[in-house]
């Protein structure tokens, strides 16, 4: 069964996307000091625009990072 879902529930708070990022689609300085502490991918907030607002190196922290600045947090895959 199709149906159509017009948006998500407003929870009065802007939304900021985390996505999954492998470390070598980053750009070389930021792929370099991600190497360097050992971390194979990165987790990225994004706002409702696609700006990429941190990187942050667990799912968890950016859930937490995203609660703290008022953001309403959702997975992207």
């Amino acid at each position: 069964m199709n149906s159509k879902f017009d948006h998500l529930p407003d929870s009065g708070q802007p939304i900021v996307y985390v996505r999954p990022v492998d470390v070598d689609e980053l750009p070389g300085e930021l792929r370099a000091q991600a190497r360097a502490t050992g971390s194979r991918r990165l987790y990225a907030l994004h706002s409702e625009n696609g700006e990429r607002l941190a990187l942050v190196r667990e799912r968890a922290l950016a859930f937490v990072i995203a609660r703290q600045n008022d953001l309403a947090p959702v997975n992207v895959h």
